[in-house]
């Protein structure tokens, strides 16, 4: 085996972690040297330039392979605050260095071995950090060193030599040998210097032999050089896809590659070699290269990647499977069995095809999908929904949504994400479905699923930006950013809010990569359209920090979208396209009159209502933004925003009771779900989901509360999303375009019209009770839908009560005609001013009241009687046991004590309602 330092990141020609010693071991000092220029990870941009507060953690390791962070120093344990042991000194130009004896620095028993450290530098408060780094270290007592090359496998001209240069621990007898020809010995000593010449053939490769014996000890290792190759131009094969392609069992690759010189295909089937046979053609344009790889064992997966002018060998980026050796280690069998073990000799993330594969059979081969207009979506995260975190899992869950009325399931991103736990935004490759969720057929039977129980499949997409595992990052590369002249990436973002690595949208590279892939998913696994991650980002018209600039009208990103819709449905005629934009309102105007749907963010004026203030809600209709279409997708949470039960419990206009909480989220998903357009349910947020957002972490995995579904008071929440969601996708008058949505004073009304039919919505988020004139839009049998109650309107504008938190959906049609026990009130309120209908005996008054009430009533004989007081809810408030005679009667009630409210005074077996204020 070889013996060299390797990192996690070792194709580059420069390491990131190098030391002073030739042979460092783990038993004497050794000094580190750090060059954070070459740091891959994004986080590493923080630790640039500084002078101070950089720190190391880091581990070592006994086995390989192992855990290379088995042993830590004392003291290591917060990685937010800095560790003094750790303090790195400066040498200047992002350089950094430290002296440490490993035995002793990492407290690693006697007699244990040292065979490679793990490495990381971080700031003081680890927000910024590198990569983690694995440096071998020299185990045994006689070892050897390539000088130069210092690399295994090293590119060079035809024509030109080669200085050998290597180094033994020992003095040693050493040979240098070629195709079974020494070039060059010594008898008797440490090093060996030899100028090898590398012919004029192009893309040979020449494998160097050197053996050397110390004593007993003997050691032989090899370096390989390859000369430039000469491309050979050639059409790629009709028919022939960029990627994988399968003709039979035979397969051929087709590599897209702009700006580059040469490929090779390496892999299983090369040993990881680059060879002469494996050299890729490449089209007249310049743009892809291919290989036929001919006929390939039917069934067996083969893993493969493309090794690019010599530099660098990255993964397919249109691979549809990915093997991750630093990650896939963490998947378990249950999640992905029989995963393929990751491949002996390759380095990084390979890709996988596997000629001859089964197919998936698809269940559901008709589907129609629901009118965007009316999508009732339940936004998910696999991560955090099901315990198992499983594809499999949340399809054997639909049974749930659909209770919802949920018909769209939108995924958080699924594609192949940096590491095993994220939201998914990090992207790497985009054609490959991450298998820390499972296999891409348990992915397809959860969309085959869907389909079946009536849910269309939205898929999370992020083509805004990459991680720096993408193949395209990684090819075009300048140390610390990608390259000016990259065909797929910016240098820099032209935005705010860009997080790894920006696409280029008018790249006519990035624009072939954005077709290729939206074409692919809607095809091979049948999804039903996109939400597209930061589509304001989609544009080369420079903004800077400036959010505002970046979000007024901008015509060249309007063009990048209607160019990419417009694709989209060239492939599928209705596929939904959403954006998460947050633009000027004409451009988003614009988009939805073009046939796109737009995130609406309702959050901030629905935490309103729900906390007890008065919020105008004109924001939450497509009317009244102006659009022509219902083209805006409205949500009170999303994966984005902070969680409604926490806002309600934080900022209430009054401190609520678990119970008065639970009673306004029904409110604010009445208020809010009765507007007309597509709607957005973020997962649990039906349950009254309290967990903050940034517990364990914004990104980080928050807990299961499935258990609330057992809970009798957030189960009645639950039912009302459900009810509400079984009418907003089952009554066509939710598709109306006659509708209002306005208040009455601190009440909020919508009032929704179809033909003859009415559906118009009370409720009152303010803290107090409100008095209002309804303006029912006709008289007649009106149906509270909640209760199953109906009742006479004589008067359209007659007035009512409304108590805190209190709302009704009232109908002119029977709807509901049963009581469905889910709110804690009746049918409206009519009977505030004392006015009594016939068949009640009891007469009160002043009322409202404020300090003392008079009641009167009609006795029938003479006897004692019991007076009680009731809130709405049916709890007793004050009793009092009232002598009687027959006929009139009176007494007088002091309110003083009486929080303000709706209360029922009953006496005998008649009532009559009070407004105490």
């Amino acid at each position: 085996m070889r013996i060299l330092f390797f990192l996690l990141f070792g194709f580059s020609a420069f390491a990131q972690v190098t030391t002073e010693e030739i042979f460092p071991t783990g038993d004497k000092e050794i000094t580190l040297i750090f060059d954070l220029k070459l740091a891959k990870d994004s986080r590493a941009s923080g630790l640039l330039g500084k002078t101070s507060d950089v720190f190391l953690w880091s581990g070592a390791g006994d086995a390989d392979p192992g855990d290379a962070f088995k042993y830590q120093p004392v003291g290591q344990t917060n990685f937010s605050a800095p560790f003094d042991k750790g303090k790195m000194t400066s040498l200047g130009n992002d350089k950094w260095s430290i002296k440490l004896n490993p035995r002793t620095y990492f407290n690693v028993p006697a007699g244990n071995p040292i065979v490679k450290l793990g490495l990381l530098l971080k700031s003081g408060d680890g927000k910024a950090q590198t990569e983690d780094f694995v440096l071998k270290l020299y185990a045994g007592s006689y070892a050897l060193k390539w000088l130069s090359p210092a690399e295994s496998f090293t590119l060079a001209e035809a024509g030109s030599s080669v200085n050998v240069r290597a180094k033994f621990s020992a003095t040693s007898s050493i040979s240098l040998k070629s195709a079974g020809t020494v070039l060059a010995s010594t008898a008797s000593s440490d090093s060996l210097t030899y100028a090898y010449s590398l012919g004029t053939e192009k893309g040979k490769l020449h494998t160097l032999i050197l053996e050397g014996t110390s004593g007993s000890s003997s050691l032989k290792d090899s370096v390989r050089i390859l000369t430039k190759p000469a491309v050979v131009t050639e059409a790629l094969p009709a028919g022939m896809k960029d990627g994988v392609n399968y003709v039979g069992n035979k397969v051929v690759l087709c590599f897209y590659a702009p700006s580059t010189s040469f490929v090779y295909a390496i892999g299983e089937f090369s040993n990881w070699s680059a060879l002469p046979a494996y050299l890729m053609k490449r089209t007249a344009d310049g743009l892809r290269y291919w290989i036929d790889l001919g006929v390939q064992e039917a069934g067996k997966e083969v893993a493969y990647q493309f090794w690019v002018d010599g530099k660098l060998a990255v993964a397919d980026p249109l691979t549809e499977k990915i093997l991750d050796p630093n990650n896939d280690t963490y998947i378990s069998a249950t999640t992905y069995p029989s995963l393929k073990t990751y491949p002996v000799g390759a380095k990084g993330i390979v890709s996988v095809f596997e000629s001859g594969a089964t197919p998936y059979v698809w269940k559901t081969t008709s589907f129609t999908r629901p009118a965007s207009s009316n999508l009732q979506v339940y936004e998910l995260l696999v991560r955090d929904f099901v315990a198992d975190r499983r594809y499999k899992t949340v399809a054997d869950s639909l049974g749930y949504l659909k209770k919802l009325g949920i018909n769209a399931l939108e995924l958080m991103p699924v594609a192949e994400f940096s590491g095993n736990d994220s939201w998914g935004y990090n992207p790497i490759f985009y054609t490959a479905p991450d298998k820390a969720y499972g296999t891409k057929n348990d992915l397809k039977y959860l969309i085959d699923k869907c389909h079946e129980n009536g849910m269309a499949v939205i898929m999370d997409i992020v083509l805004n930006q990459a991680d720096y595992e993408n193949p395209y990052v990684k090819m075009y590369w300048d140390g610390a950013k990608p390259t000016a002249t990259s065909p797929f990436f910016n240098p820099s973002a032209t935005h705010p809010y860009s997080v790894f690595f920006d696409f280029n949208h008018e790249s006519t590279h990035t624009q072939w990569l954005v077709d290729v892939v939206t074409k692919f998913w809607l095809e091979e696994y049948k999804i039903d359209g996109y939400r597209f991650d930061l589509s304001k980002g989609f544009t080369q018209t420079p903004s800077g920090s400036n959010v505002d600039l970046w979000g007024q009208y901008d015509a060249s990103r309007v063009k990048i979208w209607k160019r990419i819709y417009d694709k989209i449905r060239s492939y599928d005629a209705s596929a939904y396209v959403v954006l998460e934009h947050f633009a000027a309102n004409n451009e988003e105007n614009e988009l939805g009159n073009y046939g796109m749907l737009l995130w609406g963010n309702s959050k901030f004026d629905l935490a309103r209502v729900a906390q007890g203030y008065t919020q105008d809600l004109s924001n939450v209709s497509y009317k009244m933004r102006g659009f022509t279409n219902p083209s805006v997708m409205n949500y009170i949470e999303s994966h984005d925003e902070e969680r409604l039960m926490v806002e309600v419990t934080n900022g209430g206009k009054k401190v609520f009771t678990a119970q008065e909480k639970l009673e306004r989220m029904k409110m604010a998903a009445a208020t809010f779900f009765t507007i007309p357009g597509p709607k957005m349910i973020w997962q649990f947020g039906e349950l009254g989901y309290d967990v903050s957002i940034n517990e364990n972490g914004r990104t980080g995995t928050k807990p299961l509360k499935w258990t609330y579904v057992q809970d009798s008071e957030r189960a009645k929440l639950l039912k009302v999303y459900q009810q509400l969601g079984t009418l907003k996708t089952s009554k066509p008058i939710f598709t109306t375009t006659d509708f209002t949505v306005g208040s009455l004073s601190a009440v909020k009304r919508n009032l929704l019209t179809k033909g003859s039919d009415y559906l118009l919505v009370l409720a009152n988020p303010d803290v107090n009770s409100q008095v209002v004139s309804a303006s029912f839009p006709k008289t007649g049998v009106w149906y509270d839908y909640f209760s199953g109650k109906s009742f006479e309107v004589k008067e359209a504008e007659a007035k009512m009560n409304l108590l805190p938190g209190e709302f009704h959906l009232l109908t002119n049609v029977a709807w509901n005609t049963t009581n469905l026990g889910l709110v804690p009130w009746s049918i409206p309120d009519f009977n505030i001013m004392g006015v009594e209908s016939a068949s009640i005996n009891v007469k009160v008054y002043p009322n409202p009241s404020h300090d003392v009430v008079q009641v009167d009533w009609e006795a029938e004989m003479t006897s004692e009687t019991q007076l009680r007081v009731v809130d709405a809810v049916g709890r007793e408030v004050l009793q009092k046991t009232l002598p009687q005679t027959k006929g009139s009667n009176s007494t007088t009630l002091s309110t003083q004590n009486i929080p303000k409210g709706l209360y029922y005074i009953q006496i005998d077996h008649s009532k009559a309602k009070l407004v105490v204020q």
